[in-house]
């Protein structure tokens, strides 16, 4: 597979004048979103001053779902947002690559984005499809002004939060963690590595199960080889962003173990065994989740294209 081997994001991530070592990418992958995270402090402050802190944080009960979409989605980005700069810096002085090479080509960019849209919509729903099927999701009652048509605006904003942090992600992960170890050992080396931190990542988030672990470790394989096979991190960005507002915003679900917050479209909750729905984790900690990804995995390896025919 000439896409796997000789993947457009190797030929960018050869653009500068070296390539990271292993021995540092890994640690310096977990080092940048920990130094990321710091970057919520001055918005963390700002709330407390507005509505004060508990024992659980800034407390956000009660507030309108416009009002709270629109700090949820400045949550996301201020969490995130570093993440672009310290990759810039990373490549800018010492990779001496533009930070357009960690897969941010112009050509086709529109389409790879609206296709990554789609297909990342389409693959939560068929999650949510098999928990129907096997009678694992119910409709909750909860606060009329917290889903549907009330719960718009804040739904919205919150998206664009998503936007910015799934993007991050994959701008670390599937831009340049993968790509770096990839050209400057082997792509297999690559994609694993890359799954794994990426996975790690979300060790401590709550709920977490041995399901859950193997998930996050399957959608970074699925990611990677999506990335790959498109040539650009594009697509995987707006797959990665549309699954999480999907999973939390519009279905109502626990994203990674965490609340979404800003509100939700269609307010959905588990039922029955956690190995099949994910228990408190969300359906990602769950087997519906598994046979989406690996569905979508043997689809991305498999699919036939002119390229891949004259192969």
């Amino acid at each position: 597979m000439k896409w796997f081997t000789e993947s457009r994001l190797f030929d960018l991530a050869r653009q500068g004048q070296r390539l990271t070592h292993i021995a540092v990418v890994i640690p310096l992958s977990f080092l940048f979103v920990l130094i990321s995270q710091f970057g919520i402090i001055p918005l963390v402050i700002i709330m407390g001053s507005i509505y004060g802190i508990t024992g659980n944080g800034v407390s956000m009960e009660g507030l309108p779902a416009l009002e709270a979409g629109f700090w949820m989605g400045l949550q996301l980005v201020f969490s995130f947002i570093l993440i672009y700069v310290i990759l810039w810096a990373w490549l800018k002085f010492f990779e001496k690559r533009p930070f357009w090479t960690l897969g941010y080509e112009a050509k086709n960019a529109l389409m790879k984005y609206g296709r990554g849209l789609l297909f990342g919509a389409l693959m939560f729903g068929g999650a949510v499809g098999i928990l129907a099927i096997f009678g694992g999701v119910a409709f909750e009652a909860g606060d009329p002004t917290q889903q549907g048509i009330a719960a718009l605006g804040g739904v919205a904003l919150v998206l664009i939060g998503w936007v910015v942090q799934g993007a991050a992600e994959e701008a670390l992960i599937r831009g340049w963690v993968l790509p770096v170890i990839g050209a400057r050992y082997k792509p297999w080396i690559g994609l694993l590595v890359s799954s794994l931190i990426f996975a790690l990542l979300h060790g401590l988030n709550p709920g977490l199960s041995a399901i859950a672990l193997v998930n996050l470790a399957l959608f970074g394989v699925f990611a990677g080889l999506y990335a790959m096979r498109d040539g650009s991190i594009w697509g995987i960005s707006a797959l990665h962003s549309v699954w999480n507002w999907v999973q939390g915003n519009f279905f109502g679900f626990e994203v990674s173990g965490t609340n979404a917050g800003g509100g939700t479209l269609f307010n959905l909750m588990e039922t029955g065994a956690d190995w099949l729905t994910g228990g408190t984790f969300g359906p990602e900690g769950g087997l519906a989740v598994t046979i989406v990804l690996l569905i979508a995995i043997a689809v991305t390896v498999f699919w036939k294209t002119k390229e891949t025919q004259q192969e």
